[in-house]
């Protein structure tokens, strides 16, 4: 996208307030307009005082007209620039929105390819960028510019053969903004990204400090950020050093104009060809030109800027959303679910994590995946509800495929309690319902009890009103782990996926959960993705995979007769656990 695509695409977010914008541009027109008149009616002053009879009328006449340019410059300077500070920040609101939304309906494979940190800049520092783009640029583009027409005019209807030898500068200032231009829009670009990667690390850092400090990693993260920083510091200098030349060479070119029009001004006064206030209004209006000149020099730095914000903002913006074409939407599916030659690999060209997968799981079954790390049990799990697309092959549910559901339903019928527990920072009432708008205590309290976490929300100071902090930092692995089973339980979802859902208790609250977690899949259909077997005993079935295929298909006891793989999974962590009991 170039630039005259990107800059009509940042305007087109103003369209909804194109009355205020009108508004805004209008006084911004006045506002530079009377700047323009005020030096205009400093000649007339001047030339006025040299007539004796009009003395008297410009005593009382001048101060007045100054006195009423002077209130209309008040009223203007506040209606543009309030103007300008309200559709700033509601453009800016409307664009993080946007920009928001959007993300939450990427797709997960958009998630694993980008960072974290670089996501928060772009909602963050690149639309405050992208604004100096929009509003800001074109404030100082309509007022300033109205303000170099007006003085210009000023100066033609004063003496045109000296004005138009002050035009010898404008080549030389076009030929440098043309010159640096490309270059600012590099180096915005390269800061963008240095800003990103620093955000990216300030992440990490932040919440890897647990981590940091065990491994001794203080010192590597401050270089790794140190690194960073002197980017971003080193290409804001070369950028302000660019945009400085630029209007430095601008303001070099005034100055020799200047100093060649004060000459051939003074020899003109003398000769009679100017009068004093023509001589006077002349100059004034030499000496403010330079101000606009000087902020229209320095637009393309602010406006190359924004555009390579721009640029990034809007590739977030342009990315293809989750496919989601279904129409189905049952209120409660009975949960069949069935799956025909799946294949699946996280790269286009990569390995399959899943090759020809064949499973018929019937309405309430559970069924466990067990296998060593990378067998594609999660990949397979993951699938269910369409965090990734298959390569190959089709699951249904109830007959009907998966994509043939609207996304957010077919979601609506699954419960998910993952290894990676995930808790916001907000109440705890809040995150056991979460996804609902009115919260049912009664249910809450129910789902808690179920999930034996009643007794320490109970221990805390405000109970279930009690703010978590970022992740419930303040809770033990087990205590989060339980509230992210009370929120499947609150779910009452036809599915459950359990994804190593009692790996942080402890062996006493892992006994209760797992009672609690047998009552749930009680006429429910559930995917337990387990390495402890133990918990999985019970399972109607349990499925042995082994990198992306299914090798043994069983009951526990069918399984250990058969004297395969899964038997001697089974011997192995049952003769570790002899040898951990025997030790203590």
């Amino acid at each position: 996208m170039n630039s005259k695509q990107l800059y009509f695409r940042i305007l087109a977010y103003f369209g909804p307030y194109r009355g205020i914008v009108v508004m805004s541009i209008l006084a911004m027109v006045v506002a530079g307009g009377v700047d323009a008149a005020m030096v205009k009616m400093l000649g007339v002053i001047i030339d006025s005082f040299k007539q004796n009879q009009a003395a008297a009328q410009a005593a009382w006449l001048m101060p007045l007209a100054l006195f009423g340019l002077g209130l209309v410059r008040l009223i203007s300077s506040f209606g543009y620039e309030y103007g300008s500070a309200w559709l700033s920040s509601r453009v800016m609101h409307n664009l993080r929105q946007q920009v928001f939304e959007r993300m939450m309906a990427m797709p997960i494979r958009f998630f694993d390819q980008s960072s974290v940190g670089v996501l928060l800049s772009r909602v963050t520092f690149d639309i405050n960028q992208i604004m100096d783009a929009g509003l800001n640029v074109l404030t100082v583009l309509v007022k300033d510019s109205v303000m170099a027409i007006a003085l210009l005019g000023i100066m033609l209807w004063t003496d045109w053969q000296l004005t138009l030898f002050c035009l010898i500068m404008l080549p030389g200032a076009a030929v440098s903004i043309r010159i640096v231009s490309k270059r600012q829009r590099r180096l915005s670009q390269q800061t963008q990204d240095t800003m990103g990667e620093m955000s990216q690390i300030l992440d990490e850092s932040l919440g890897g400090q647990r981590i940091i400090k065990i491994f001794g990693g203080a010192s590597y993260e401050a270089k790794r950020f140190g690194a960073a920083n002197q980017n971003v510091r080193r290409l804001t200098v070369k950028r302000a050093a660019t945009a400085s030349l630029n209007s430095g060479f601008t303001v070099f070119l005034i100055a020799v104009t200047i100093a060649a029009i004060i000459y051939f001004a003074g020899l003109r006064a003398a000769d009679g060809a100017m009068t004093a206030g023509s001589f006077v209004t002349f100059m004034s209006s030499m000496m403010l030109l330079q101000q606009p000149i000087k902020n229209l020099s320095k637009l393309s730095d602010s406006l190359h800027r924004g555009l390579a914000a721009a640029d990034s903002v809007f590739g977030i913006l342009d990315q293809p959303l989750e496919p989601d074409h279904g129409t189905l939407a049952p209120q409660r599916v009975k949960g069949h679910i069935t799956i025909s030659q799946l294949e699946f690999a996280y790269q286009v060209d990569g390995v399959k994590a899943l090759a020809g997968i064949d499973l018929d799981i019937k309405p309430g079954e559970s069924v466990a995946l067990v296998g060593q790390s990378g067998s594609g049990k999660t990949t397979l799990a993951n699938l269910i509800p369409r965090f990734y697309e298959p390569s190959a092959g089709e699951i249904r549910l109830d007959g009907e495929l998966l994509a043939d559901y609207r996304l957010a339903n077919l979601r609506s019928q699954i419960a998910l309690v993952s290894q990676d527990m995930v808790l916001f920072n907000d109440s705890v009432a809040a995150n056991i319902a979460y996804g609902v708008d009115e919260i049912d205590m009664a249910r809450v309290r129910a789902a808690a009890d179920a999930a034996f976490a009643t007794e320490f929300i109970e221990q805390m100071p405000q109970g279930f009103a009690e703010m978590l902090g970022e992740n419930g930092v303040r809770l033990s692995g087990g205590q989060r782990q339980r509230l992210a089973i009370a929120r499947a339980i609150y779910k009452d979802a036809p599915i459950l996926i359990l994804d190593e859902a009692t790996s942080a208790l402890d062996t006493e609250s892992e006994r209760k959960v797992q009672e609690a977690l047998e009552n749930l899949m009680v006429g429910r259909t559930t995917l337990v993705i387990a390495h402890r077997l133990s918990t999985i005993e019970k399972a109607d079935r349990i499925v042995v995979m082994q990198q992306g295929k299914i090798i043994e298909s069983g009951t526990h006891q069918e399984l250990i007769e058969r004297d395969g793989v899964y038997t001697q999974m089974h011997a192995v962590q049952f003769s570790l656990a002899e040898n951990t009991v025997a030790t203590r």
